[in-house]
This record gives structure tokens, C-alpha cells and sequence, in this order.
């Protein structure tokens, strides 16, 4: 009740201000056009008393100031409208009706110095004032009620999302500083990302084109060689990264101890690429470690495995590829225990294979099943269980392959503080089905061998990560912290981890890593984000219009912090992600969404100062005469021989053996 009293009170005072204004006009139009007022006998003498007293107070001493004074009077009335809702009220028809009448209403006083009749003087003047005063009248008016109606300018309720981040530079032995860009209440503010604690994990999540590499993985690798890391590197589009490596370790050797050696793995271009053994013998330690190799193998050359592990047809082929390894393993101090040496071993007669593996007594309860079938006259399903292994491995039957995988040059021991390496692997988009398995066996054995105490301090960079399979990444990321071991995972999206690695371990890899950046994304990933960033605080306004009334009531609620709206429109370079801290360096506000600043201009620089990847292996003879493809070849045939070979010999001491000769004798009667 209170509030429609004040509110008539209110209005009472508008209308009483405007009706003075105007009259103010109508005085003014006769004080200046008084002649024709008097030569018509409009005159009265009461009134020019009154408008003589009026004179003295300088109100009507020009035109000018009597306009000033009713137009002053006008716009406090309309301070008094109320913000009654129009969605035909916008700035530019108040900017136009407020020009005309501004025009209209202030440069009309050269009509009273004109020589016209005055009749013609008097209406001219009479209609463009009043013409003018009507029009800012309404425009008036208009700014009014556009600004007590209170619309929203903040569409996107971009205000209520933003908020302070980490302005702070803080450094550390181990960190991975990002400068950043943001905006907090109407204004940008350089800030950083500040990756106190590597070793926690850090994954890298975006769609195409979103600038992961570029304002991310880039930076990781150059700041990581920068302050002394040993490095495991996958390239999925060899020789992007690799050549930013291999030329930023040229440039930052002062980190390190012991300067490290630069390796590369490249099948393509053997010319290029150092040769590793990842089944080296000498690490292999038991028959688990052959297992977990088979293991990474298969499911990297069938990856709908990964959802089946457990089922018959699934293990058989990794226990029969297992068995093989760690014969080889075992045979001759492991002189021949190579992936080449394995895949020609397992594509000779499974009956030779068999007698031979089943004679040494550590692989013949690991070979129970198989034997059941063969010693039962079940060869349907042993064709089915050897077919399993032979058919996806038959793939990697090649020449380029052997030749990489059966050299010695270096170990994977990655951070051997005696021997430490910036090791990078190299794949191709366009034969990933094939370099995969290989390769993927090159990320298990690595990740066995650094995931140790007393090592130094070493980085695993895994762009891309589901084009490759390897076991143990979940564990790894548990794990890791305590041997110094800093992971870093670039993929897409949430969806198309779960579809490459299985929805359980998927989720332990999510929910394990404690650096989170993430680029445009979409669907249940940026929902999931959404939620893992939190709620926060946000001011809610209400308004109420009609035509007697404008209300507005303010109240707070916890809302997102940052929707998945926002995080599926994210533009190119922006990122929105979280970090973790240490006991020692506390960050209050792990959570950013910032653009994360590259100097283009300085990496282009970097750029064309870049250097080749050097040439490893000269494959021209002395008369210059290019040998390479000849050399391959010939250590193609050489496995095979030497594969060959080591059948006959084992068959033969089979033979001589009073203990095996039976497994020799039934294989005769099949």
C-alpha cells in the first residue's frame, strides 16, 4: 500500500514538473512573438505584468536560457517515467528523435530576425519549437524507460562466469609455466598457468584444429628439456615433435648432468631412424614380462580385444605369443630374442612349434590348453586359437620393420642417469594399423623401465594417445609420481578414449590425472568437465514491468562455473582445464579458462632455424652406391634363416633326448 502511494506521490511531481515546462514554452512563445500577439489583440495586460516581473530574474533575457531552463525542467520529469517495458524503444530511434529535436528546438531563432510576415514568423517559430520540445520529449522519455527497464546486455552471462585466476608466476625445478589472457569484470588480466606438480599427470583434451600441440604439448617439451628431463616421446605425426625436440636439445643442454642422447624410431624412413630391440633380453626378468609384450601387441592389433580380455579366443593367442618370447628369451643366453624373431617363429608349422616349446618345462603348464587340443585331435580349435595370433601378426611381416626391431643401438631404460635419452617414436596416420603394435610395444617396454626408483627425473609425452594401446597406463599414472615420472596425454575426447582402451580403465585414466586442459570439446566430455570444475556463486536479477510499475529483485544461487555450453564453443587457443598443487606451493585457484598465449613471431623464428633430423644409418657403399633396400632385405633373410635354423637344431636335440623323444614320435604319428 505504502509503495502505491509513493508511487502516485511520484507521479504527481512528474506531472506537475512537465506542465511547468511547457508552460515555460508557451510563455516563451509569447514573450518573442508578442508583436503578432499584439497586433491581433491576443494581448492581456494581467499577464504582461506578470512576464515584466519575470524579466528582472533574466529568465527571459535571450532566447536561450528560457529554452535551457524548460528543458531542464522536462528532463527531470522524465527521470520520474516509469521503465515500462517496449521492445520498439532502442538507442537508435531515441539517438534519431533526439536529433530532430534538438535542431528543431535550439536553431530556430533565426526565424525572429527574418523580414517574413509576421504571422509566417510566429507559426514557423511556434511549430519547429513546439515540434522540437515534443520530440525530445520522447526521446526523453524513452531513455527512461530503457534504462529502468533494465535489459539484459550480458546475454551469455559472461560476467557471472568469469573470475579471478592465478596472476602469479610460480617456478619451480619441475614446473611448466604457461602465460595466459583472461577476462575478470569487464577488463583482461595476463595471468599463468602454473604446473607446480608434473609428476601428478596431465592429459590434453580437444577437438582437431583446437591448438593442443601448439599451445600445449609444444610447450611441455621445450620447458621439460629446458630444466633436465630424460624424455619418452610419441609422435603421431612424425616429425612434427620430434623436430622440436631434437632441435630445442641442441640448444638447452646446461640442465642436464650428463648430456643426453637423441634417438628416433622411424619406420618409413630407415635411413633416419636408430634400431631398438624392445624385447631385449637383459630386461626381461620373468615370464610376466613377456606376457605383459604379447599382451600389448595383440590388443594394439585388435583393439575390440580390449572390451573381450578373459575370453578364450582372446587369450590364446597372447599366451601362444608370450610362450614364444620367453623361449627365445631363454634360448642361447636370448641371442635371438627379437619381435622379428618371434613373428617368423610363430608363422612356422605349429607342429614344430609345439614339440619345441612344449620341452621346456616352463612353458609346457603355460601351454596346457593348446596341448589339451592337440593331444586331443581338436585341431578346429587349434587352427582357430593359432589362427587368432598368426593372421594380425602377419601384418608387421616387413622388411623395413624387421630391420628397426632387431638392432641394438640403445636401450629403453629412458632415465638411466648413466645413459639418459630424448627418445622419440614416430608413427604415420596413414599406416597406424600397422606401426601401432610395434610401436605400442616400444610404450610398454618403456614404461616398465622408467617406472623405477633412483632414476632421473624423466617426461612420457604421448600425443594422440588412442592410436596405440599399451598396457599399464593406469598404473602408471598411480604410480609414477614417487619415481619422478611426469605423463602427459593428448587425445580428443573422453568418448573416443573409453572406445580404445575400455570404459573401466578409461575412466581410471580420467578420474587418475591431476593437471586437466581442455580445448573446444562437446557432449558428455564437456559435461563431464563442467562438473568436475564446479559451482560457483553467481547474482541473479529479476525484473518486473508493467505499466504502472518496474521492480527488481536480486538474489544469489550456486550455478556452474563454467557450462558445457561454453566449453563446446571454446575458440581456437582458449583453454579451460585445472591444475594441482604442491604441500609447498599452494595455488587457491587451481581452476582457468584463459587464452594461453604463443609468441608466433618467435616460433616461426625457432622454426626456420630448425635443423634435419641427422641421418643415422649410411647405407652406400664405398663407391657411394645407395645399398639400402639390399641391406634390408638381407636382414629380413637372415631372420628368417636363423629362425629356420633354430627349429632344426632344437628338433634335433629333441630327437637326442631319451626324456623328450616322445613329443618327437607323436608329432610322426600325426
Amino acid at each position: 500500500m505504502q509503495n502505491e502511494d509513493d508511487l502516485r506521490g511520484l507521479a504527481k511531481v512528474v506531472d506537475f514538473l512537465r506542465a511547468v515546462s511547457i508552460l515555460l514554452i508557451l510563455i516563451h512563445i509569447y514573450w518573442y512573438c508578442y508583436a503578432w500577439f499584439k497586433a491581433n489583440g491576443f494581448t492581456l495586460s494581467l499577464i504582461d505584468k506578470v512576464l515584466i516581473n519575470f524579466q528582472k530574474s533574466g529568465l527571459f533575457s535571450s532566447t536561450l536560457v528560457t529554452k535551457l531552463f524548460a528543458l531542464l525542467l522536462l528532463a527531470l520529469s522524465c527521470l520520474g517515467t516509469q521503465g515500462i517495458k517496449n521492445e520498439k524503444i532502442t538507442w537508435r530511434n531515441i539517438n534519431l528523435y533526439a536529433g530532430i529535436g534538438f535542431s528543431l528546438y535550439f536553431f530556430n531563432g533565426w526565424l525572429l530576425a527574418t523580414s517574413l510576415p509576421m504571422v509566417v514568423v510566429t507559426s514557423l517559430y511556434a511549430l519547429t519549437l513546439s515540434g522540437g520540445y515534443i520530440f525530445l520529449m520522447i526521446a526523453g522519455v524513452w531513455v527512461s524507460r530503457l534504462l529502468k527497464s533494465k535489459r539484459l546486455d550480458d546475454v551469455f552471462n559472461r560476467e557471472n562466469e568469469s573470475f579471478m585466476q592465478e596472476i602469479r608466476l610460480m617456478t619451480n625445478p619441475n614446473s611448466v609455466n604457461l602465460p595466459t589472457r583472461f577476462y575478470y569484470k569487464k577488463k583482461y588480466y595476463n595471468g599463468w598457468i602454473n604446473v607446480v606438480n608434473v609428476f601428478r599427470a596431465s592429459m590434453v583434451l580437444g577437438t582437431p584444429g583446437s591448438g593442443k600441440s601448439y599451445a600445449i604439448v609444444n610447450g611441455y617439451i621445450k620447458q621439460q628439456i629446458e630444466k633436465g628431463f630424460a624424455m619418452y616421446l610419441y609422435d603421431y605425426k612424425y616429425p612434427d615433435l620430434t623436430k622440436i625436440a631434437y632441435n630445442h636439445l641442441l640448444q638447452h643442454t646446461a640442465g642436464y648432468t650428463v648430456t643426453p642422447k637423441f634417438y628416433t624410431i622411424n619406420f618409413d624412413d630407415p635411413r633416419r631412424s636408430h634400431r631398438c630391440n624392445p624385447l631385449n633380453p637383459i630386461f626381461m626378468t620373468d615370464i610376466s614380462d613377456a606376457y605383459e609384450a604379447s599382451y600389448t601387441i595383440m590388443l594394439n592389433l585388435n583393439r575390440t580385444w580390449v572390451e573381450k580380455q578373459g575370453d578364450f579366443f582372446v587369450e590364446s593367442p597372447i599366451i601362444l605369443l608370450a610362450a614364444i618370447i620367453w623361449f627365445l628369451k631363454i634360448y642361447e643366453n636370448g641371442k635371438y630374442c627379437t619381435f622379428p624373431h618371434a613373428i617368423e617363429f610363430l608363422n612356422r608349422k605349429y607342429a614344430d612349434t609345439f614339440i619345441i616349446l612344449t620341452s621346456y618345462p616352463e612353458l609346457e603348464n603355460y601351454l596346457s590348453a593348446f596341448m589339451d587340443a592337440w593331444e586331443s585331435n581338436a585341431q578346429d580349435q587349434l587352427q582357430g586359437q593359432i589362427a587368432s595370433a598368426k593372421i594380425p601378426l602377419s601384418r608387421l611381416i616387413s622388411p623395413a620393420l624387421y630391420w628397426v626391431m632387431s638392432g641394438n643401438d640403445f636401450t629403453l631404460d629412458v632415465n638411466n642417469p648413466d645413459e639418459p635419452k630424448i627418445l622419440c617414436i614416430g608413427n604415420n596416420p596413414e599406416r597406424q594399423s600397422i606401426y601401432g603394435a610395434a610401436l605400442g610395444l616400444y610404450n610398454g617396454r618403456v614404461v616398465k623401465l622408467i617406472n623405477k626408483k633412483y632414476r632421473l627425473k624423466s617426461s612420457v609425452i604421448i600425443d594422440e594417445l588412442p592410436t596405440i594401446f599399451f598396457k599399464g597406463l593406469d598404473n602408471l599414472i598411480a604410480t609414477a609420481r614417487a619415481n619422478l615420472v611426469a605423463i602427459l596425454l593428448g587425445f580428443q575426447d573422453f568418448s573416443q578414449l573409453i572406445r580404445d582402451y575400455g570404459e573401466k580403465e578409461a575412466k581410471v585414466i580420467i578420474n587418475t590425472v591431476g593437471n586437466v586442459f581442455a580445448g573446444q570439446v562437446v557432449g558428455d566430455t564437456a559435461k563431464t568437465l563442467s562438473e568436475r570444475f564446479g559451482k560457483i556463486v553467481q547474482e541473479r536479477q529479476s525484473n518486473t514491468i508493467n505499466r504502472n510499475d518496474n521492480s527488481s529483485t536480486f538474489n544469489t544461487q550456486l550455478d556452474v562455473l563454467i557450462p558445457p555450453s561454453k566449453i563446446s564453443n571454446l575458440t581456437q587457443g582458449t583453454f579451460v582445464g585445472s591444475v594441482a598443487d604442491n604441500f609447498d606451493q599452494r595455488i587457491e585457484q587451481k581452476i582457468f579458462h584463459c587464452e594461453i598465449l604463443v609468441d608466433t613471431e618467435q616460433v616461426k623464428k625457432e622454426e626456420k632455424a630448425y635443423r634435419e633430423i641427422p641421418v643415422i644409418t649410411d647405407f652406400c657403399d664405398e663407391n657411394g652406391i645407395d645399398r639400402m633396400d639390399e641391406q634390408i632385405q638381407n636382414n629380413y633373410n637372415r631372420i628368417k634363416r636363423e629362425v629356420i635354423q633354430i627349429i632344426e637344431d632344437e628338433k634335433k636335440r629333441i630327437k637326442n633326448d631319451p626324456n623328450l623323444r616322445h613329443l618327437l614320435k607323436e608329432d610322426e604319428e600325426e
